[in-house]
């Protein structure tokens, strides 16, 4: 019988297919004792090489393809493969209680669960889904259940929820879309679901009450649907709205080579985010103005070792090469504890790793790292355009230093002999409420500002993006966001000083009259969402838009901000 069930839409696209099922792991598993102790320790070791192993492959295809803020769930997924606490408590267990290797887990997975449910951190706590998807992997390496993904291709998986880890699998191994019953359309699995344009549907709350093995569905991540059963009605819908993505994307692609440039002639830069080669190359071929956001902690978090500096400058270097003049951010080393780096840099202890010790303040406690950086990047600059930008900044002290540093390594480098730019630009991230607040004490040292929207909401709102059950709280449309981001943008528009919005806001096409309106004229997004952010600009007056930004500052909540959206959304051309 046809259903359609409430549903948030995610990511894009239409999808019809058969429904794969996936119930919530839990390890209910009895208690079972083993004769054979080393057969099996040597079951259960066998099961975690299998795993680091899937780890190791998936690590591998981030690059290029997720948000700085999807690889953390990797790295800290790896490191819990070899956390010594997890895997001898596991040893133990079978050692001395003769317990079966699925007994063991299941004891240690409580044991640790018991320890995070009584932290007071509510940061922490959070962590014990992590710890619940790497016992499942070795749980399901134990057995041999490959099958359970196995033959995908072709169908919608539903789900309580799914990490970032596992939209990446699915997506690779040909499923059409993916249903939550949980989740938000803000989290990690979602911004991955939009950069691989696999459609996902999130609070889908009765999804899997009424959703069976092997039932037919339809689902569209840009309305947010999902029909059981779906009629003759229901059928010819999805073929109509299959047919307009796919004209849509024909659409997209002709956007390549043409201007950013709103309906009444005014150009809007567009930069890309990277991490990777791939990234690079994807943002010069749809014609990006430059990176305005290379992340180079990823040379930091793939590696067990600290990259010294001849490392780092040639992926630098390449990076500029890449870009063919045009100019390359390179954003100074952003790594805390909740970054989960594997070289023993960050520190592993915080009792609020996102209020931590990371960004430019670790920079500043490492002078001999921060230096060589300092050195790779500058001995880039004589390949291209080259611009420092510094995460985290929260006060004037923290420009002035990093300023110093700069001028020594520029001097020293070229009494060494060095070809390097006669200038390289420094920018401020303003992510830190503080920052955004203090901007004018310290605006004169910087060259440029990018405004890291993730973080800046997080800490302005209180609250926590990977926290679910805040989810519907987080949101950039909030008075105090847009207040905030107005302010920061008239000033540096007053002084002459370039700003770009570079979290994930510049990526959302439904924000940029938004934005517009509060006088951005650079974003800097991924590279999968330039083209559109690039057609919801040529359909905007930004005259009209500037001239209703005070109705925009009025609004006194969310809905009437989402209100001003609909009204000054611009039409489909």
């Amino acid at each position: 019988m046809r259903l359609s069930l409430p549903a948030n839409g995610a990511s894009r696209g239409s999808a019809l297919g058969r429904a794969r099922v996936r119930l919530p792991h839990v390890l209910e598993v009895t208690e079972q004792r083993i004769e054979d102790v080393d057969a099996e320790l040597d079951r259960l070791h066998d099961a975690i090489r299998v795993v680091r192993g899937e780890m190791r492959a998936l690590r591998q295809r981030l690059q290029g393809v997720l948000a700085q803020e999807v690889g953390e769930f990797l790295e800290l997924h790896a490191l819990l493969l070899d956390d010594p606490e997890l895997l001898q408590g596991l040893d133990a267990l079978i050692r001395k209680e003769r317990y079966s290797a699925d007994y063991a887990l299941r004891l240690q997975r409580d044991r640790i669960a018991a320890i995070f449910t009584g932290m007071d951190d509510a940061y922490l706590r959070t962590r014990i889904d992590d710890i619940d998807q790497v016992i499942s992997r070795i749980h399901a390496a134990l057995h041999r259940r490959e099958t359970d993904v196995s033959g995908v291709a072709g169908e919608i998986v539903v789900a309580d929820n799914i990490a970032p880890t596992d939209m990446l699998q699915l997506q690779s191994q040909g499923v059409m879309a993916v249903v939550t019953a949980g989740g938000s359309t803000l989290s990690h699995s979602a911004i991955l679901a939009r950069s691989l344009h696999l459609p996902l549907v999130v609070g889908v709350a009765q999804a899997l009450s009424k959703i069976n093995d092997g039932d037919v569905l339809v689902v569209d991540g840009g309305i947010g649907l999902v029909v059981r059963d779906p009629d003759a009605d229901d059928l010819r819908a999805h073929r109509a709205r299959t047919r307009e993505y796919a004209r849509e994307r024909k659409q997209l692609n002709r956007l390549r080579r043409e201007p950013s440039r709103t309906r009444d002639g005014v150009d809007i830069k567009l930069w890309a985010n990277a991490e990777s080669r791939e990234d690079v190359a994807e943002s010069h071929a749809l014609g990006a103005a430059g990176i305005g956001l290379y992340r180079t902690e990823f040379l930091f978090l793939n590696s067990r070792v600290l990259p010294d500096e001849d490392t780092q400058f040639r992926a630098y270097r390449d990076l500029v090469l890449g870009m063919t003049g045009r100019t390359v951010t390179i954003r100074t080393l952003d790594v805390g504890a909740d970054k989960a780096d594997r070289t023993g840099l960050a520190l592993g202890n915080e009792p609020n790793p996102a209020l931590g010790v990371r960004g430019v303040r670790l920079s500043m406690r490492n002078p001999g790292l921060f230096e060589a950086q300092l050195r790779a990047i500058v001995r880039a600059s004589g390949y291209g355009p080259v611009r420092l930008l510094v995460p985290m900044v929260c006060c004037r002290e923290e420009m002035v230093a990093v300023r110093s540093l700069l001028r020594k390594v520029v001097a020293d480098l070229r009494r060494e002999g060095h070809e390097v730019a006669d200038a390289i630009p420094v920018g401020a991230m303003i992510e830190v409420p503080a920052a955004a607040i203090a901007v004018p004490g310290f605006v004169g040292l910087t060259d440029f500002l990018s405004i890291g929207t993730n973080d800046l909401v997080q800490y302005l709102l209180a609250i926590d993006r990977n926290n679910e059950a805040l989810a519907d709280l987080y949101t950039p449309l909030h008075p105090a966001v847009l207040r905030l981001l107005q302010s920061v943008i008239t000033l540096a528009n007053k002084r002459g000083i370039p700003v770009a919005v570079c979290g994930e806001m510049a990526s959302e096409p439904d924000f940029v009259p938004l934005l517009l309106a509060l006088g951005l004229v650079e974003f800097s997004m991924h590279p999968g969402t330039l083209l559109e952010v690039r057609r919801a600009i040529r359909a905007c007056d930004l005259t009209t838009l500037r001239a209703r930004a005070p109705a925009l500052l009025r609004a006194g909540d969310r809905a009437a901000i989402q209100a001003w959206l609909d009204d000054n959304r611009p039409a489909a051309g």
